[in-house]
């Protein structure tokens, strides 16, 4: 599941708000603070059964249920609640019921002045990025765990500093490997696994960084044209290699920089969709586009740190080692790889 993403416009006396999101998730009451992945929910077997209704079906039984919804949504204005009144559900057609239908909810309400407003919403509902719309310098912010938003203007506003921007953009890239990221992870424990010892590690994950770190700018500015159906399958199967060859060879080859750099362009491009799905703010691009970066980075360091310290420290040193732990990890790390690529092309 990836964030929600709600577009906000202020205008004299009302409000509009458009939420793409997942109806499904939503109807199914699947907790979306707790897990990203729905197949891990308990109210899973709902979710993918209404995955397979058509859009009158969805549109009706959610109309009936928005009262009960109204209240997981929250727009203050000076203190004072805006209620907020449902417009309309827009749901496409029944495709492949494999990946998230993504829908979007309009809603409407009446404003009592020109004071700024704030926007929250139930946490059980997972992260959203608000993202105003209509003026120069709209406001763009990540809200996990049910956070409330800052102030929103009606002229908009640079109140919110590049320091903190940056600070923001940091969680957000951190939360993207870290518990997000499954196949980044895999992947730098790939890393990991080939040699524990600092210098072959240091030198495969900052190949790493310098790569994704290129076409993470180049997609987020829009000079590389993303295609997530090609992109994804490509990066599962970078894990298939990476794990080949920490079973197959045994020295660090001169070449392995270069396939790792290789890799590291397909890993940037998958980081820069998602910064796509947010919309990066215009008047903060570069701190927040760092940010990201940074977070990103940090989370890589927080696995090796974690294999290293669980492993790594113990038996490195060990004769056992390579035979007993690290190439038969990478085995598994290849099946998982492989498991992936297959998914991701059906």
């Amino acid at each position: 599941m990836s964030p929600s993403i709600l577009d906000l416009t202020l205008n004299p006396n009302t409000v509009e708000l458009k939420i793409r999101f997942s109806v499904e998730a939503m109807l199914a009451e699947v907790d979306l603070s707790e897990i990203s992945d729905t197949n891990l929910s308990k109210n899973a077997e709902k979710y993918d059964e209404l995955r397979g209704l058509t859009p009158e079906q969805i549109k009706k039984i959610f109309k009936y249920k928005w009262p009960d919804f109204e209240k997981y949504i929250s727009l203050n204005q000076s203190g004072r609640g805006i209620k907020l009144n449902y417009q309309e559900l827009t749901v496409p057609g029944v495709g492949n019921t494999e990946l998230t239908r993504i829908s979007y909810l309009f809603l409407e309400g009446k404003l009592q002045n020109n004071e700024p407003v704030v926007f929250s919403w139930n946490s059980k509902l997972g992260p959203i990025v608000v993202r105003q719309l209509g003026v120069e310098n709209g406001l763009t912010q990540f809200l996990a765990d049910g956070d409330v938003s800052d102030l929103i203007f009606f002229e908009g506003s640079l109140q919110k500093n590049k320091i903190i921007t940056f600070l923001d953009y940091i969680f957000v890239g951190f939360e993207h490997i870290i518990p997000k990221g499954w196949d980044h992870i895999v992947f730098v424990l790939g890393l990991f696994f080939f040699s524990s010892k600092f210098k072959p590690l240091i030198w495969q994950i900052s190949t790493f960084t310098l790569a994704h770190t290129i076409t993470l700018a180049l997609g987020s500015l829009g000079y590389i044209r993303i295609v997530p159906e090609l992109v994804e399958p490509l990066i599962a199967l970078s894990i298939v290699f990476i794990s080949f060859e920490n079973i197959f060879t045994k020295n660090f080859s001169r070449w392995r920089p270069l396939v790792i750099f290789t890799f590291g362009l397909l890993h940037g491009l998958g980081f820069a969709s998602v910064l796509g799905e947010f919309g990066l703010p215009t008047e903060f691009f570069i701190p927040a586009l760092l940010g990201f970066n940074v977070g990103v980075e940090f989370g890589q360091l927080t696995v090796v740190l974690l294999a290293f310290i669980l492993l790594g420290y113990w038996f490195n040193q060990k004769n056992y080692y390579t035979s007993s732990i690290a190439q038969p990890i990478s085995a598994i790390i290849g099946l998982v790889g492989a498991f992936w690529f297959i998914e991701r092309l059906i």
